[in-house]
């Protein structure tokens, strides 16, 4: 029996190497494994070059592209041509590849790297032997990860080691290739087109959760190998594990929060913001976002984009919440957030908000692929369609709110005022109703505020049940063939409305 070595992780490779030669595998190996299995595990070894009998050319690019190597893995026991061939040939047959790869995804999340550098760390030979000895799994045992060494090895011990058993080891090495490659597609992407004819993604699981949004489904968390940010580097500090529906809402709130170059706090239930609001003062931006609807407020998400001092951890105590994110805790702060032992703590750090190119929705035997929904910075294009021109507050509530109707479940509607959310009307078949439920939930506080809504209004009822409620100014993207009748209406009402031009629908 043979097996073949080559690794550039070489994590417990010396001892699983020791096990296979008291199992009786000759081993063969390459350059730096080489070195450390016959130096530091002072094992009998075979170098690579000499199994071949061609020297390793081109600084190492070439040495397993051979006969002799890729001969002897995918050679079919069972085919007696093959086994012919391989005696005519003097080849002898590999039975066992361990093989990891060079660390081109660690590589370039170096912002530094060079294209020449990253291109050096593209592996050829190892993905070739991978796939060699995952199509002949039948005959051969391939294994990637390390974290296989132990089982294997016992399997091997008691010739345990089944047919499906290296099934599955050539269903992880096939998915780790295809890992590899598509992370360096995506490096090498050009942007020449925004949708490529094929997609491939790149995402390694961070862990197994307890289950999905209910019991009865199985979930797990995946990051983005290239540009993990948000959730997927966050540090949880304190609490229970994370849910897959805590990692829904938190996203949400994160995703809120940093939409805002101000000290934002936002209060999300269900992956909707019922309270949010920004404030220099960051105790009065907690509270304010708290007062936006302090009955969903119980059993939320708190999010804060900046460092969570130890006044607002007091206040944050005083409500049970799941979860608190932030980018930094004062150490204060933390002890008193911990005193509940079952409040999940994050922290996020500033520097890994990275947004992903595209925005991934899944249908039924397919995704739908789209670019990520940005709120243009520039409000130059803005169109103040009505008579009366929005004062300067009403400017930064319209600005506010438009901002946070982007993060409502379409239908969607949004009262804002002093930049805080009063009011909220979401995810409805009819834009009416969403009008309604943000004006009742704000209540008397609705006199003076600012409406936003992600899309156009169809008719002026809406505008009309603003103006009687007290609305002073609106903001829509307008579009609607009908738009003549909301300005009119807006008009009667004296209420000064914004089109923009771009709406924000959120399915």
């Amino acid at each position: 029996m043979k097996a073949l070595i080559s690794v550039y992780n070489k994590t417990g490779v010396v001892e699983f190497a020791k096990t296979l030669h008291e199992i009786g595998y000759s081993l063969v190996s390459t350059g730096g494994t080489f070195k450390t299995l016959k130096h530091e595990g002072n094992l009998p070894v075979t170098e690579v070059s000499d199994l071949t009998g061609s020297p390793e050319i081109m600084d190492g690019r070439v040495k397993t592209l051979h006969p002799s190597v890729h001969g002897g893995i995918l050679a079919r026991r069972d085919v007696p041509k093959h086994m012919e061939e391989l005696a005519a040939l003097g080849i002898e047959k590999i039975d066992l590849v361990v093989v990891n790869l060079y660390p081109f995804i660690d590589k370039i999340r170096d912002p530094t790297i060079t294209l020449e550098e990253a291109l050096e760390n593209i592996d050829i030979g190892g993905p070739t032997m991978i796939r060699a000895a995952a199509k002949n799994f039948q005959f051969v045992t391939v294994i990637v990860d390390p974290n296989d060494y132990s089982w294997v090895s016992q399997d091997l011990k008691l010739s345990n080691l089944t047919q499906d058993k290296r099934r599955q080891l050539a269903e992880k090495a096939f998915r780790h290739v295809s890992l590899y490659d598509a992370t360096i597609a995506k490096y090498l992407e050009t942007k020449v087109t925004a949708f490529p004819q094929e997609l491939t993604i790149a995402y390694n699981k961070l862990y197994d959760l307890r289950y999905g949004e209910n019991p009865h489904q199985q979930a797990a968390f995946y990051a983005n190998v290239i540009n993990a940010g948000g959730l997927a580097t966050a540090k949880q500090l304190n609490g229970k594990p994370l849910s897959f529906n805590n990692i829904l809402d938190a996203d949400a709130a994160w995703q809120t929060v940093t939409d805002f170059d101000q000290p934002c706090v936002a209060v999300i239930k269900h992956t909707t913001p019922c309270g949010l609001s920004v404030n220099e003062d960051l105790l009065e931006a907690y509270n304010r976002a708290f007062e936006g609807d302090t009955i969903s407020a119980f059993g939320g998400i708190v999010a804060i984009n900046r460092t969570v001092t130890t006044e607002v951890a007091k206040a944050l105590n005083n409500i049970f919440y799941e979860i608190v994110l932030a980018t930094d805790y004062e150490e204060q702060a933390i002890t008193i957030l911990s005193q509940k032992k079952n409040l999940r703590i994050l922290q996020v750090p500033s520097n890994s908000i990275i947004e992903d190119d595209w925005d991934l929705k899944k249908v039924s035997s397919g995704i739908l692929v789209q670019t990520v929904d940005h709120i243009a910075k520039d409000s130059s294009s803005w169109n103040i369609a009505t008579k009366r021109v929005p004062t300067s507050m009403e400017m930064m509530d319209l600005q506010f709110a438009w901002k946070a109707v982007k993060h409502v479940k379409s239908n969607a509607i949004v009262l804002a005022k002093n930049l805080s959310l009063i009011g909220v009307g979401a995810g409805q078949p009819n834009r009416v109703t969403s009008v309604d439920l943000a004006l009742n939930k704000a209540g008397n506080k609705r006199h003076g505020s600012v409406l936003a809504s992600d899309a156009f209004f169809p008719f002026p009822d809406s505008i009309e049940r603003a103006g009687k409620s007290g609305i002073t100014a609106i903001i829509q993207p307008g579009g609607s063939i009908r738009d003549q009748e909301s300005i009119d209406m807006a008009n009667q009402h004296n209420i000064a409305m914004i089109l923009t031009g771009e709406r924000h629908f959120r399915h």
